[in-house]
């Protein structure tokens, strides 16, 4: 059986020697790799590649002027023909610069391989830089798409996030900020070092006090080839990845999201209500609510859409505000029965005897966090006792300035 791991990120030195290292602990893997800087020229370049050198390559045309789309349709057939040959007994698939690890590994597995691994490799000294850029993708020449409207900082958060292993470059230049927040950005992470240290094996902090293995959220249980080494990447790569836990846990209403955490300069700071927001002041706050942090995310909801779980997004000095559906409070009873466990036990976890699943749960993660003036913030922008005392029929009338970010 062929074992497939996804090895991505932005940080394309650190994806590279962790791609390196993993064909050098892997006797016979090969890498399977898409070149979309060449889409402008309407193609993507496949290239296959062992411990010794090229394989093979070779061009599949884009489709629907979409590089990533093109990266779809050969993807799989591409492993297939790994499979098939009998030879590899894993494919490692490096991502391009910009590409998701999410969308890939559903393609991946819904075409009937077996991913083991998903791995986002992260050099800690660039981490806070790539979190503050806010520019387009395509002004650095890493868009996917024509209609690609993603940011670097939003699309590096995702990478990051997504990924139950960090394959973590050891860099100089990185210092005890840098690994902190690294660490507190994603605190549930399986973490690799990569590079001459790469022998040690970084875990979350609680299992490094027990002097336990760090669990894996996402990971099932996977046979691993009888040949397969004791590093520690090739056993992360090697662990078992299931994809519909981890799309749950990036899911709005079931988050993973971290908890509070203040260490090396760097904090987390959670905040929690059941109160609805004031849509006018929350918005006249936004700019401020978003500058506040390298990175922010969670839910919400405003007093003037009682039933719509809003998704809070942010990095690199932008927000993304969408709608994620109803709170579950809002559904007949009937309707449970076709919700994913995963969200019933999240709801009931945060449930109020009045509101519900409805509740606002944020979570901000910087170096030099200001706690009190965004707790501040927060605050103001709630509903008051007597606009909450006036009720929900009230509240509806309430303006609707989301509905420019909502495009309702």
């Amino acid at each position: 059986m062929l074992s497939v791991v996804i090895v991505g990120g932005l940080h394309a030195d650190a994806r590279k020697a962790a791609v390196d290292q993993l064909l050098a602990d892997v006797p016979g893997s090969v890498v399977l790799h898409h070149d979309l800087a060449t889409a402008p020229a309407g193609t993507v370049v496949r290239t296959v590649r062992d411990a010794t050198g090229l394989l093979d390559r070779g061009e599949t045309p884009l489709v629907n002027d979409c590089a990533c789309c093109a990266l779809r349709e050969d993807l799989v057939p591409e492993l297939e023909r790994i499979r098939d040959a009998g030879t590899a007994p894993l494919a490692v698939v490096e991502l391009w610069d910009s590409v998701e690890p999410k969308a890939m590994a559903e393609v991946i597995t819904a075409g009937g391989l077996t991913v083991t691994g998903v791995i986002t490799a992260v050099d800690p000294a660039l981490l806070l830089p790539y979190l503050g850029n806010g520019d387009d993708l395509a002004e650095r020449g890493l868009a996917a798409a024509a209609t690609d409207q993603r940011t670097v900082a939003d699309t590096f958060a995702r990478q990051l996030e997504y990924a139950p292993v960090l394959a973590v470059a050891d860099s100089e230049e990185a210092d005890d900020e840098d690994r902190e927040l690294l660490a507190q950005l994603h605190p549930t992470a399986r973490r690799v070092r990569i590079g001459p240290a790469q022998a040690q094996e970084a875990a979350p902090e609680s299992a490094r006090a027990s002097q336990l293995p760090a669990p894996d959220p996402t990971a099932t249980p996977t046979p691993a080839p009888a040949s397969a080494p004791r590093s520690p990447l090739a056993r992360a790569a090697l662990a078992g990845f299931d994809v519909e836990a981890a799309a749950a846990a990036q899911h709005p209403a079931c988050a993973l999201l971290p908890a509070e955490a203040d260490a090396h300069g760097v904090s987390t700071f959670v905040w929690r209500r059941h109160r609805p927001f004031h849509p006018e002041r929350l918005y006249a706050a936004l700019e401020d609510l978003t500058c506040a942090a390298a990175r922010s995310r969670g839910r919400f909801w405003l007093a003037d859409k009682p039933d719509t779980l809003l998704h809070w997004d942010a990095a690199g000095g932008a927000l993304c505000v969408e709608s994620a559906g109803p709170w579950l409070a809002s559904l007949p009873d009937a309707a449970w029965e076709m919700v994913p466990p995963v969200r019933r036990a999240a709801a009931a976890l945060d449930w109020h005897p009045e509101h519900g699943d409805r509740c606002q749960h944020l979570v901000f993660t910087s170096p030099g966090l200001d706690r009190d003036g965004l707790a501040h913030l927060l605050e103001s922008c709630l509903l008051t006792d007597a606009e909450y005392a006036a009720g929900r029929d009230a509240w509806r009338q309430l303006p609707h300035p989301f509905d420019t970010l909502l495009e309702v």
